[in-house]
């Protein structure tokens, strides 16, 4: 039977209801208010591109819905103050705790440190849980007690530590609190996630390629383990078209949990070793390693919460960059005059997207040919990907501009022309529109695991 504690369940980037241990805990131990709330202010400089909010917009409806089948529909609020709204509901209902799940990037840390100072002040229980993570950024560090700085050290440890991979059931039902109704609410249109019709007109190529939502998560994650893990570690010499997992927008939002990720994936290899198939060992390794990444892209920010505007090193301190407005735009643009650049920054204009080879490729140019800061190509990732994700965008611009111990020194300069023979040597990623290319493919992909 469940318990007498209201709880409001603060959703952020945990969009869904399978293996999600803050929405479990509530449904287990009493009455439930799931709550969503959008607060420009509280974003700051890293308010959310366009293609993010699109993605957003439709994945709050999907998780809504789910929520609404199980006895509690989502209450969207759109707010001046994070901390006021959730005082608001928690008002509104007498609930008597607020849960959720953790978050580590840096604007995310602040917020939440000064939520749970003033609402603790006031009596309310606060419970917060890991859905994001494997390991959580606290349980791994060297024999010293200090944080690893460097991926190889930091993932071999993690690789020697036990780790739950039990999920989190979903709910079958939610009781919900007395008095909701006086939550003040509104509609996914007033959260003015899509802020103008151009910017619908832009979203339309996303319509066609994606499905946001955590059922569709689950469904891609199966096509991949099924039909794209055996030769992920392949895809990496290729750049034309959908040869990566694609679900880095979906584990963004926490449509799917990284714990089933590395579930299914752990128990293809070892169906793939009971059959013999060695061929997939290697990709197996890749792609956890790509898991690890991640992880540690969440171990820096927690450590290092600093590194979303300084160099982990001190050795770019006075490193003469240009700041020239002019170079950015052409960048930006997809007019520096190199074709793989080029198709790489149009690509990603046009659809939020491109391969994670092309991101290296695109970002290494930025910093040593036209020596633009790094922040300033982390934050124009930041705006327009579709998976737009501060920890690990902070991590890729640190790694290639050499401000990581373990990242690539700033005088390594890679040739862009000698990487378009390496990855794309036929010119196709080149000469045809790589956004109808890619739109083309994830099509495919959309029809053949929803019908």
């Amino acid at each position: 039977m469940a318990g007498s504690e209201r709880s409001v369940v603060w959703f952020r980037r945990d969009l869904r209801i399978d293996d999600n241990p803050a929405l479990a805990a509530a449904a287990r131990d009493g009455s439930v208010l799931p709550v969503f709330i959008w607060c420009p202010a509280d974003e700051g400089q890293f308010y959310p591109g366009r293609c993010s909010r699109w993605w957003l917009k439709q994945s709050l409806p999907h998780l809504s819905k789910s929520l609404e089948s199980l006895g509690c529909p989502l209450v969207l609020i759109r707010a001046e103050s994070t901390l006021e709204a959730l005082l608001q509901c928690i008002d509104s209902v007498g609930a008597t705790r607020l849960v959720y799940n953790h978050l580590y990037d840096p604007v995310s840390l602040v917020r939440d440190d000064k939520i749970k100072r003033e609402l603790s002040a006031l009596g309310i229980s606060i419970h917060n849980f890991n859905a994001d993570l494997l390991y959580e950024p606290w349980e791994v560090y060297d024999d010293s007690g200090h944080a690893f700085t460097t991926f190889n050290m930091y993932w071999e440890k993690c690789m020697k530590l036990s780790v739950d991979i039990s999920p989190s059931l979903a709910p079958w039902k939610l009781v919900p609190v007395p008095g909701a109704e006086n939550v003040r609410s509104c509609s996914i249109d007033d959260l003015g996630l899509e802020s103008s019709k151009d910017e619908e007109s832009s979203n339309a190529l996303l319509r066609r390629a994606w499905s946001p939502g955590w059922c569709n998560a689950e469904k891609m994650l199966e096509e991949f383990v099924c039909h794209g893990l055996l030769e992920y570690s392949k895809h990496g010499m290729k750049v034309e078209g959908a040869t990566t997992s694609l679900l880095s927008p979906y584990l963004h939002f926490g449509e799917v949990s990284v714990r089933k990720v590395y579930q299914l994936v752990r128990m293809q290899q070892i169906k793939w070793e009971n059959e013999g198939t060695s061929e997939a060992e290697e990709s197996v390794h890749f792609f956890l390693r790509s898991i690890g990444l991640r992880e540690y892209s969440r171990y820096l920010c927690f450590n290092f919460p600093f590194t979303h505007e300084k160099s982990l090193l001190g050795n770019l301190k006075h490193y003469p960059w240009r700041v020239d407005e002019e170079r950015f735009k052409s960048w930006r643009q997809g007019m520096t005059g190199y074709p793989l650049v080029d198709a790489g920054m149009r690509e990603l204009w046009a659809t939020g997207w491109t391969h994670n080879r092309i991101r290296v490729i695109i970002s290494s140019f930025a910093v040593k040919f036209l020596l633009i800061p790094w922040t300033w190509g982390m934050k124009y990732f930041w705006d327009v990907l579709l998976d737009a994700d501060l920890e690990s965008d902070i991590l890729g611009w640190q790694y290639i501009s050499g401000s990581l111990p373990d990242g690539h020194e700033l005088s390594r300069l890679d040739n862009p022309e000698v990487q378009g023979q390496k990855y794309d040597p036929d010119g196709v990623y080149v000469l045809k529109d790589g956004s109808n290319k890619l739109c083309s493919k994830l099509t495919g992909i959309k029809e053949e695991i929803q019908y």
